[in-house]
């Protein structure tokens, strides 16, 4: 039996094959949900969700458009009745420094990552509100923690951590409705995103901060995204799970 059977969970930015969120997307599917795989390119989102199996779907929606969120949760409310489950993963970063970010560069970053997450949740909000509650689970990040250091430049920190406060006065607003709104904040996972640009001796500088000694793997990630999604954590709303292997031990 699985601990999401029954469940109808959407997934943004799950086309990726080694990221996040398509991790995310298989384990959802392997625990008994129906998933729908939300991602810029339509044919890629589809693919994904083929690869879960049959009877999962795959949507283009831009996160960054409000309009291009709230209809493809109408066609979705129509295809299904419910959503139970939002895991908001759409995600850009840049390895920019402070005095490298222009206008452009934190436009983009702060629409996709922060913008993106509200905008999503403001179109399912009300459908979970219709059927009695919710679990929404946001990517935040380390670096909104420990202040970057890892890849993405300070304004990824910078809509990371507006994650984790848009995650928190959201929850707050909404637990009366049922609706629990988590985040998690991920270290250093070895995902596409950071595939090939980091050097040997980069690797080894970040491998030395974290006491388990190893990169996390897409997995680490989505376990916790099942837990957050699943009844398992029926009195948790407002947190930040850290999956990062040590990495913020003092």
């Amino acid at each position: 039996m699985g601990l999401l059977d029954g469940k109808y969970a959407i997934i943004t930015g799950a086309a990726s094959a080694r990221g996040l969120g398509k991790a995310t997307a298989q384990l959802f599917a392997d625990h008994g949900a129906t998933v729908a795989i939300l991602d810029l390119d339509e044919g890629a989102a589809q693919a994904a969700a083929d690869d879960l199996g049959a009877g999962h779907l795959g949507l283009a929606c831009d996160v960054t458009d409000k309009a291009a969120c709230q209809a493809v949760i109408e066609r979705l409310t129509l295809a299904w009745d419910r959503i139970d489950i939002l895991v908001n993963n759409a995600g850009i970063t840049q390895p920019l420094k402070s005095l490298q970010i222009e206008a452009a560069h934190y436009d983009a970053v702060l629409n996709v990552n922060l913008r993106g997450t509200l905008y999503m949740t403001q179109a399912v909000v009300p459908v979970m509100q219709k059927s009695g509650g919710g679990s929404i689970v946001n990517m935040s990040s380390v670096s909104a923690q420990r202040g970057g250091g890892i890849f993405g430049g300070p304004h990824y920190s910078a809509a990371k951590a507006g994650v984790l406060g848009l995650t928190k006065a959201m929850a707050r607003e909404f637990a009366p409705d049922q609706i629990r709104i988590n985040a998690i904040c991920p270290g250093f996972i070895a995902t596409d995103i950071t595939a090939g640009k980091l050097t040997p001796e980069m690797m080894e500088t970040i491998l030395t901060g974290i006491p388990m000694g190893r990169a996390g793997e897409a997995r680490d990630v989505a376990g916790c995204a099942l837990f957050l999604a699943s009844d398992l954590s029926a009195y948790c709303t407002g947190t930040e799970v850290d999956v990062n292997g040590g990495s913020l031990i003092h």
